[in-house]
């Protein structure tokens, strides 16, 4: 059986720098990838901001900047946990692979939201909500495989991991609530789900910040009240 760690770029590595490079040039490409949604109002329509939003500009700008914002999130997510990590694996690269792809995504689900003659559709509402969900559970994989393989630099009590992960998971969760709410009540009420994250994302985050704490004091406390092993005869 081969050495594995034979397949781990270290973190000094360059094959760990043209990793990371590579994810974050692609991050940067789909966010340059959204101003296509965004077509040019004609000439007649800048006469007034009526006539520029009216020109379907309002719902175009809207899905950019929405998009502009969770791809934004993602690419600081995969920054910060990449911070943390010694080296990566051959699963790392796989499970960003598949992250990236969901991410390159984003632009196309983006014009489905944005185009006026489709914002309205409960279809484009759930095909953006699939996407996104898809693109946090791959992104969460990273870490979790990061984990598995020991790359992890500090790593934190697998309780205080899962907390964490529930954290992360209520972001999928309100993206995929939205679909059945965008089809029993419209697309509106869909978006005006997603916009809850506003407020459950920092309260979630709380909530796993408090609890990994809890965590933390309780190993610490157990680590204490721990009796120190024997010594043994031939140290002496």
């Amino acid at each position: 059986m081969g050495d594995v760690s034979r397949t781990h770029y270290r973190r000094e590595s360059v094959e760990f720098a043209r990793a990371f490079t590579f994810f974050d040039a692609v991050y940067a490409f789909a966010l340059t990838l959204l101003v296509v949604n965004i077509d040019p109002p004609d000439a007649s329509d800048w006469w007034s901001l009526g006539a520029w939003l009216g020109s379907g500009l309002g719902w175009q700008l809207f899905g950019f900047a929405v998009s502009f914002v969770v791809i934004a999130v993602f690419w600081r997510t995969n920054h910060r946990i990449g911070s943390g990590f010694t080296g990566v694996s051959p699963g790392i690269l796989t499970a960003n692979l598949v992250a990236l792809f969901f991410v390159v995504l984003i632009p196309f689900s983006t014009q489905g939201i944005s185009d006026p003659g489709t914002a309205d559709t409960p279809l484009a509402i759930a095909v953006y909500a699939v996407n996104i969900a898809a693109a946090v559970i791959a992104q969460s994989a990273v870490f979790l495989i990061a984990r598995r393989d020991g790359l992890i630099g500090a790593p934190l009590p697998r309780r205080a991991d899962r907390v964490h992960l529930v954290d992360a998971m209520t972001t999928p969760a309100v993206f995929l609530a939205s679909i059945p709410i965008a089809y029993a009540f419209g697309a509106d009420w869909g978006r005006w789900t997603w916009a809850s994250l506003v407020v459950i994302g920092p309260v979630s985050a709380r909530i796993a910040d408090a609890r990994t704490r809890e965590i933390l004091r309780a190993e610490a406390t157990t680590a204490d009240r721990t009796p120190a092993a024997p010594e043994h005869p031939s140290a002496r």
